[in-house]
């Protein structure tokens, strides 16, 4: 009898996530639309994207997110009768976020996404003046993990914006004219969040 009392109050007295000792959790959630300055090839970049996942008890947030690389960067061409060559790359993950005082007007959240994507050249026909023939060559997948910080504003209770920086590492990348250390490089970037914190 007193083995089962004593073994009842320790119990009690856990703390777990699904026990009284913590209370509920708080489930939430957000999308976070997102544009980075980089460099690719050493040239200046810009890719957009964004993250979008579930928070938990206003701090932790797990998810998904994605990226690609929005403006024209000149590939090398071996020939000067060949097509014109532009570069293409994009890359998704899964996030995880912290939130440091996500109730605070200035805060402040880390994270990363960790995952693949993949490197090509868009190769472009012109004929008249207009685009004759898009097509795409010499395809790679690579490895990718960027980690990120950011410092965020509350606008509203539903809204929040923020900037920050983050650093792309690639590897295994395999297409030619290009290496794993220049599609790596820091970003910059600007954010909007929404949704439930």
């Amino acid at each position: 009898m007193l083995l089962a009392q004593y073994s009842f109050a320790q119990d009690a007295g856990i703390e777990s996530l699904a026990g009284k000792g913590r209370g509920k959790i708080r489930v939430g959630g957000f999308g976070a639309p997102t544009i980075k300055y980089t460099t690719f090839d050493k040239k200046s970049a810009l890719m957009l994207g964004g993250y979008a996942g579930v928070m938990l008890n206003s701090r932790l947030m797990l998810g998904a997110g994605a990226y690609g690389l929005t403006n024209n960067i000149d590939a090398p061409r071996a020939n000067a009768a060949d097509p014109e060559l532009f570069w293409n790359m994009w890359y998704t993950g899964f996030v995880p976020e912290y939130t440091i005082k996500s109730n605070k007007l200035i805060h402040a959240a880390v994270g990363a996404l960790i995952g693949g994507g993949g490197v090509y050249k868009s190769a472009r026909w012109w004929r008249d003046g207009d685009i004759d023939i898009d097509d795409s060559i010499d395809h790679s997948g690579f490895f990718v993990a960027e980690p990120h910080a950011s410092v965020e504003v509350n606008i509203t209770s539903f809204l929040r914006i923020g900037v920050g920086g983050s650093y792309r590492f690639v590897q295994g990348s395999n297409t030619p004219g290009i290496t794993d250390g220049r599609l790596s490089g820091p970003a910059a970037h600007f954010t909007i969040k929404a949704g439930r914190f």
